[in-house]
């Protein structure tokens, strides 16, 4: 998914400069540094330790043994009669063990192992997800707070430059002193806005660079892109698109079909247990006797005249084991069920995101258009003010009330802008 963000939001992929990040640049890091991925990744590690030994659980097992005894009293010779002595024996053997027929168990086992594994896969992918969603918010937020500061700065230059030529006409005493109050008044409330312009910037920023782990939150900043370029190639897509396309690809539907899988195999494996095993079996083994009072062979002689070999099946018919097996089958019955049940609810789930997206798309959207529409009716408006003000036909208070009316405008439409910048791409996104 980060290939998709990062193709979506192309005009974000600049250079970036010395502690400058681009979106590209803050999702790797995050994925680098969030924890929670870490501990989806180790839990990803556990599946397939869990799914390697399932395959291996095919193989046939090899053990070696060896004991030594000291038997006090009475003692079983070589020839199989006790005797009042005192003996020492030491026993020697290889054996090996392969089962030939469970049931189908074993193979079973194996197919949930990996359904297991592929959902481990789909949740550290959703994972990834999330993070990278909350970068790219995070990320506009900043994007707009810095447009927004760069407004409330526009507003103080327009607002000095209106102080210089008033106070050139006081000077040429073409206009009191008193004139001047109001807009150095006006000036005071703006440079407060820029002050709380430039904290809500700083909070900004600082909830980004939490969401990427960053150890330094120092001189931390981003590049800026146009975000228009954004919405002039994204295009606002239907919900059932996006849903028919979200069933195919999205890791939690994904996930949950896995999981379902796995407890589907799970039912075979209880199952399993209701035929009968066969095992095969070889053995190899020596030993050494050494009998008090009475002559021995030595060590090596006894062990190479000793030596028995054997072979054997093994078979077990499963007749009465307190119903746990038909426990078991019932218990794996119930749980796909309930997988089936999550399966639902996580469609549900996904759809009501993609038609809350949608639904706050098309609110961003109009409000966008709406806040365009009033941009130029506001600057009309405060150019007819400014001249009326210039003219003096107007005082200071008319040309501020239009100047914020103006700013107002302006920051509902960055507003709007980014909004709907992101729930444009929230809607490809999880589409993919």
């Amino acid at each position: 998914m980060k290939t998709t963000i990062i193709a979506l939001l192309c005009t974000f992929s600049l250079t970036g400069v010395a502690q400058q990040y681009t979106l590209e640049e803050c999702i790797n890091t995050a994925l680098q540094n969030n924890r929670n991925i870490k501990q989806q990744e180790l839990n990803k590690m556990q599946h397939e330790i869990s799914y390697s030994q399932a395959r291996n659980d095919l193989l046939p097992n090899l053990n070696v043994s060896a004991g030594q005894n000291f038997v006090f009293g009475r003692s079983i010779g070589l020839d199989n009669t006790y005797q009042n002595t005192n003996s020492a024996q030491t026993s020697i053997g290889v054996g090996t063990n392969i089962t030939l027929f469970d049931g189908l168990r074993m193979k079973h086992n194996i197919d949930a192992r990996r359904a297991d594994l592929s959902a481990a896969e789909a949740d550290l992918e959703k994972f990834k997800d999330d993070i990278e969603m909350s970068v790219a918010t995070a990320f506009l937020q900043v994007l707009l707070q810095k447009e927004l500061l760069q407004i409330a700065n526009e507003q103080i230059q327009l607002t000095d430059s209106n102080m210089t030529r008033r106070k050139e006409l006081i000077r040429s005493g073409k206009m009191a002193q008193g004139e001047i109050y109001e807009l150095e008044a006006q000036r005071a409330r703006e440079e407060q806005n820029k002050v709380q312009a430039e904290s809500n910037l700083k909070l900004a920023l600082l909830d980004l660079a939490q969401i990427m782990e960053l150890e330094d939150f120092t001189n931390f900043d981003v590049l800026t892109p146009p975000v228009e370029s954004i919405i002039n190639e994204g295009v606002l897509l239907s919900t059932s698109d996006v849903f028919q396309n979200a069933l195919l690809k999205r890791p939690e539907i994904k996930a949950a079909e896995y999981r379902l899988q796995s407890s589907e195999k799970e039912v075979l494996m209880a199952r399993s247990r209701l035929y009968p095993s066969l095992s095969f079996g070889a053995n190899f083994g020596t030993g050494y006797y050494n009998m008090s009072g009475r002559p021995n062979d030595s060590f090596d002689k006894q062990i190479r005249n000793n030596m028995s070999n054997s072979l054997g099946f093994n078979l077990q018919i499963p007749i009465f084991n307190k119903f746990q097996t038909r426990s078991s089958i019932r218990s794996a019955e119930l749980s796909v069920a309930n997988n089936q049940l999550e399966i639902d609810k996580v469609k549900i789930d996904l759809r009501k995101r993609i038609e809350q997206a949608f639904h706050n798309a098309v609110g961003a959207q109009s409000k966008w258009k709406a806040t365009q529409k009033s941009e130029i009716s506001g600057l009309e408006a405060f150019r007819f003010a400014q001249e009326k003000f210039d003219n003096g036909r107007a005082n200071a208070y008319e040309l501020f009330q239009a100047k914020s009316n103006l700013t107002q405008t302006l920051a509902d439409q960055a507003q709007a802008k980014y909004e709907y910048a992101f729930r444009l791409k929230l809607l490809e996104l999880l589409k993919n």
